[in-house]
């Protein structure tokens, strides 16, 4: 059997015994394709103020640049669908954020993943990321044969969704590696595009980051929402998950069973009116693990009065 064929079954197998509920391998090349679209996005300004994603283009389509000899990308996809959902009068958070820090818990996650394999296979050159630097996870996650990338910018999981995290293990281990995902099974379904509550999903699978309402509610700094947003957030405090909630392929969504990430209270049952009457000290104090923290106070007050005016 060949070495490559069981450091890969290993790895796998490491995978699942940590609760990542998918693992797929690629091989590490320059994104070619990507690297074009990329340039292009950024051209049209479609990335608004988020400055950060213009630097280190290089990295972000070349692996080697990041892991020196490179050789494989492993995709590993964490599951955060939440079994309960928010009050009808509270104001909308994005699922991803009902829990605590994801950052903070599948970071933990990879690196007991990379431990485990270190004592298994002996050492090897490799970083982990997860949202830690420029990678465009979503295709290494397609390349590796998790699901295709949808029309809403998305990773779509044909058993199981959207739903998900994606961490990365860029590694010199030369390993088995998984066929690309080669199908796109949205079909004729302009859900998401119809339903874009600021038409922020244009054709072709481009996504104008700048009209997102998650970039506005958590990557806008600047501390006036543009007026000519006014009455289109339905109700979203903090991100948006309207895209994601109209998908069809959503319907097979399960709740994850990592505990971390099992919805706050007050995420779920705070009104507008509590929320507005909230204590910059209560705040911190009841979202200290959140990715809430993210806005900070003044930001989920900014977020608050747009919706609510």
């Amino acid at each position: 059997m060949k070495t490559n064929y069981k450091q890969t079954a290993l790895i796998k197998h490491a995978a699942h015994q940590l609760g990542f509920n998918y693992c797929g391998i690629a091989k590490a090349q320059l994104l070619d394709d990507d690297a074009r679209r990329l340039e292009n996005w950024l051209s049209k300004g479609m990335h608004g103020s988020m400055e950060y994603m213009e630097n280190h283009f290089d990295l972000r389509v070349d692996p080697t640049k990041l892991v020196p000899g490179a050789r494989s990308v492993v995709t590993l996809l964490q599951n955060y669908f939440p079994s309960l959902e928010q009050n009808e009068k509270a104001p909308g958070i994005s699922k991803y954020a009902y829990g605590k820090d994801y950052h903070e818990i599948i970071r933990g996650k990879l690196n007991t993943f990379i431990d485990t394999i270190k004592k298994e296979i002996g050492d090897f050159n490799g970083r982990g990321f997860v949202d830690s630097a420029p990678i465009l996870e979503r295709s290494w996650a397609q390349r590796s044969g998790l699901g295709w990338i949808g029309k809403n910018g998305n990773l779509i999981n044909k058993e199981s969704g959207s739903f998900y995290f994606i961490a990365t293990l860029i590694t010199d281990l030369d390993l088995e590696y998984d066929d690309p995902f080669a199908k796109d099974f949205c079909g004729t379904c302009t859900r998401c595009i119809d339903e874009c509550p600021t038409d922020a999903i244009l054709p072709d699978k481009v996504i104008d980051g700048s009209k997102c309402i998650s970039y506005f509610t958590i990557e806008l700094k600047e501390m006036l929402i543009p007026e000519t947003m006014k009455g289109k957030f339905d109700n979203w405090m903090f991100g948006c998950d309207t895209c994601q909630d109209v998908c069809p392929w959503n319907r097979f969504s399960k709740p994850t069973t990592e505990k971390g990430f099992t919805p706050i209270p007050e995420i779920l049952n705070l009104s507008t009116k509590e929320w507005t009457e909230l204590t910059e000290e209560n705040f911190n104090k009841i979202f200290k693990e959140s990715p809430l923290r993210r806005s900070k106070f003044k930001g989920i007050q900014r977020n608050l009065k747009f919706i609510s005016d």
